[in-house]
């Protein structure tokens, strides 16, 4: 009698271990949602989406969250903590990359044609030479989950404007009134700009915009991260990478 209730009650223990399991987040090497650190952040992870360079969503993003190293997650807090007493936000593009989805990229620069949609992140330079330039790797940090592209966001500001994919924007390069909308302040150029004027220093923006710049790279620098130059966007925090990943990014569960 006794032995036959302590096998029914291992019975349902081992059938509510295999639920909670099958249930899990399943993260591997210390990537965490951002999300469950630092659920203020905007994320807008565009290559997620069809609003990209490429025109439709990448290899391995199967949900647009943000998935980052664990120390990578508590430095944006830190980040944003800072920001908040501004009235500003981080915004996130891109976090982890799945390492099938740099590969994407590669096949998406050798696929013989350009639109005019793929035109307006690389006005003047054609796609075969992105990689060579130093636009887009092949290898990204991103992989290690240690680089991230953002952006900032000024609360007070009207950021209601969204991206239509039925209108005919200008360049990435364009004032900001022409080109497509991103919710965030001027940096003076779109994200994923692959222009000379994307280029963290470039001199040909307005004053204002500078100041918006280095605004963000130095909030992002007294946590410890680093600017790419070619990118205003681009930050990586060195000593948290390590091995490149290939593990899909996948809907975050409450």
């Amino acid at each position: 009698m006794w032995g036959h209730f302590v096998k029914t009650i291992l019975t349902v223990l081992l059938a509510a271990a295999t639920i909670s399991a099958a249930h899990a987040q399943s993260l591997p090497g210390g990537f965490v949602y951002l999300r469950d650190i630092v659920p203020g952040i905007i994320q807008d992870i565009r290559y997620a989406t069809a609003n990209n360079f490429v025109g439709r969503p990448l290899a391995g993003y199967n949900a647009g969250e943000c998935v980052v190293k664990r120390e990578v997650g508590l430095r944006l807090k830190a980040v944003q903590q800072e920001l908040a007493a501004q009235d500003l936000s981080l915004k996130m593009f891109d976090c982890y990359r799945p390492a099938r989805a740099s590969l994407d990229m590669v096949k998406w620069s050798q696929n013989g044609h350009e639109s005019a949609a793929e035109r307006r992140y690389n006005p003047k330079i054609p796609k075969t030479e992105l990689f060579r330039l130093g636009y887009i790797a092949s290898r990204s940090q991103h992989s290690t989950g240690a680089a991230l592209d953002l952006t900032l966001v000024d609360l007070k500001a009207d950021n209601s404007a969204k991206y239509d994919p039925s209108r005919a924007y200008a360049d990435c390069t364009a004032p900001v009134e022409a080109r497509a909308p991103e919710g965030s302040v001027d940096m003076g150029t779109g994200y994923d700009c692959t222009d000379a004027k994307g280029h963290t220093a470039a001199p040909a923006i307005t004053s204002e915009q500078r100041i918006w710049r280095r605004r963000l790279v130095a909030a992002m620098a007294r946590q410890g991260f680093v600017n790419y130059s070619k990118e205003w966007w681009h930050f990586s925090l060195p000593g948290a990478g390590g091995a490149a990943y290939d593990f899909p990014i996948q809907p975050r569960r409450n």
